[in-house]
């Protein structure tokens, strides 16, 4: 992950040697270099033997006479037809334009550059070959790079996520829009199996109902399983967590069942507890009823935070964080740290960072944005851009615009959610560390936390963008963290809604097919214009063109 990188693995990474150029090893043999440069030079030998054997057949296939014929038919041809040629040439383009926007804006890449590549090339014999080892130094560094893609993509699950019934399936009453994408909650659903089963199922009737709940898609199914499987068993924790998190339509009914998911969890953790030595089956069992038990007190905070009793909130999550230090995995201090913050107890908010933002730690916007709120607050209520550009900044401005520009570079996307400059909608299941489903999902719990201190979001507008000056090529280097992983826009828009717009970082640039199509579709249109008001002028220029290629027709 690129978590946790600071400016020493940065200093290293500028430090280290320069990718080779492309092109040949120096270690290759005289026929491997020769077949190389017959690669390289194919299409352009192609390309002149084309034109040699078409002069050469010039005469054979009359192509004088057949391009005369030509000429004399065009002459031939009223202004009338050129504006039906041209203007049907500018709709066609018009609507390719239209589609190649379209699809980019909704995938973020041109339709036929990808088609191109994907199925063109492959015929053409143009796919890309590398004719270095496979043991060689490039071939490392590119497999390095993969292996930090895909770890910088992988997916969390979002410490604060809300509650499906009382709050997710509310949204989709109000407004008729499922705030839920299909592939968020598939990765719930795999949550959901992985947390609250166990190889040992099958020895509870009730569990094993429960088991196939958690794989079931539609949401009445499984709670009608829920409630079979309390039937089986009163005790079953988990039926009761599905039924909190899915059908109670209130945060205090989802309270109410946490509670009774509460009491049936610590009895069946205790069960467990003094049978987990007897076999490998018990402490898989064990392992599962610490996370149902992590879960429901977990939520059972979250609650109490949503209801008003934050300080019991603090305590709950307090409790955790000591009881089961392993489970740092599911990032309650997150929890912790957004209630304390609400208490506004800042001072204990700093502990928490004390112990959470270090190098050898995961990041998150969490933890990047709560220390730049901090430091913000020292300076932000008496911070004039005027004042500090007539006298400089003093050392605590500078310390607190320096946590800024480390957080904005953590997660780019952050400061337009909080400077309200895009419109927030409900946090997903799951979040993409530094992509735009983090974002939303730390602006949702946290902007009224920076309204609360006096000038934190003037100090952030007016300091923000100046990270970019910093990081000039995001993607390839980075100044406090790795560079900017690529696979973002993909990740987020599966998590993220499809009537959301997407925010993209770095901003790309219109694909060539699209001004292609563009400049193509203007100047027909232009062309058939003028052919429209003008014919005589028209006229005069296509038999001017006409003439001219009748000349280099004899002339060949």
């Amino acid at each position: 992950m690129a978590d946790g990188d600071g400016l020493g693995e940065a200093a290293t990474a500028a430090a280290s040697p320069p990718a080779p150029a492309p092109g040949l090893s120096p270690s290759l043999g005289w026929r491997e270099r020769l077949r190389a440069g017959l690669a390289g030079t194919g299409a352009s030998l192609w390309f002149v033997a084309g034109l040699g054997l078409l002069y050469a057949l010039r005469v054979p296939l009359r192509l004088c006479e057949n391009l005369a014929a030509v000429t004399v038919f065009l002459n031939s041809l009223t202004p009338k037809f050129y504006v039906a040629l041209t203007g049907t040439s500018s709709l066609i383009s018009g609507l390719i334009f239209i589609f190649e926007w379209w699809y980019f804006h909704k995938h973020g890449t041109s339709f036929i550059e990808q088609v191109s590549v994907s199925h063109l090339r492959p015929l053409m014999g143009g796919t890309e070959s590398s004719i270095s080892e496979p043991g060689s130094s490039s071939s490392t560094r590119e497999s390095e790079t993969s292996r930090q893609n895909l770890s910088e993509c992988k997916v969390w699950r979002n410490p604060l996520n809300l509650f499906r019934g009382a709050e997710y399936r509310r949204y989709t009453w109000v407004t008729g829009k499922e705030p839920l994408t299909y592939c968020d909650m598939n990765l719930s659903a795999q949550d959901h199996q992985t947390f609250f089963t166990c190889d040992t199922d099958f020895l509870r009737p009730s569990d094993t109902v429960m088991q196939k709940a958690w794989r079931e898609r539609n949401p009445p199914a499984r709670i009608k399983a829920a409630y079979q499987a309390l039937e089986l068993n009163n005790d079953c924790a988990t039926a009761y967590v599905l039924l909190a998190e899915e059908e109670a339509t209130t945060i205090v009914d989802a309270e109410r069942l946490f509670k009774q998911a509460l009491k049936a969890g610590e009895t069946i953790y205790r069960r467990s507890q003094q049978c987990q030595h007897q076999s490998p089956q018990h402490e898989a069992q064990l392992r599962r009823d610490t996370n149902v038990l992590v879960y429901i007190k977990r939520r059972l905070a979250m609650c109490a935070r949503k209801l008003g009793r934050i300080r019991e909130a603090v305590k709950i999550m307090r409790d955790l964080m000591k009881e089961f230090p392993p489970l740092t995995m599911l990032n309650i201090h997150e929890n912790l740290l957004e209630s304390l913050l609400e208490l506004q107890a800042y001072a204990d908010v700093q502990a928490v960072l004390a112990k959470y933002d270090d190098i050898s730690l995961p990041k998150s916007a969490a933890i990047c944005y709560t220390a730049a709120l901090l430091k913000t607050r020292t300076v932000s209520d008496k911070f004039s851009p005027e004042t500090a550009s007539r006298r400089g900044l003093s050392t605590a401005e500078i310390n607190a615009v320096e946590a800024i520009h480390r957080a904005v570079e953590f997660n780019p996307h952050v400061p337009k959610y909080l400077l309200e400059m895009k419109s927030l909608i409900l946090p997903p299941e799951h979040i993409l560390k530094r992509g735009d489903s983090e974002a939303i999902a730390y602006a949702f719990f946290h902007l009224q936390h920076w309204k609360r201190i006096e000038g934190a979001l003037n100090l952030l507008q007016c300091t923000w963008e100046g990270t970019f000056r910093m990081i000039p090529y995001p993607l390839e280097k980075g100044h406090l963290f790795y560079p900017y992983p690529s696979c973002t826009e993909i990740a987020d828009r599966e998590l993220l809604p499809s009537f959301h717009h997407v925010s993209v970082y770095p901003k790309k640039e219109l694909p060539f097919f699209i001004h292609f199509t563009a400049g193509l579709c203007s100047s027909t249109a232009m062309i058939a214009l003028l052919t429209h008001e003008f014919p005589e002028i028209m006229g005069v220029f296509a038999k001017a063109v006409s003439m001219i290629s009748r000349t280099c027709v004899e002339y060949l």
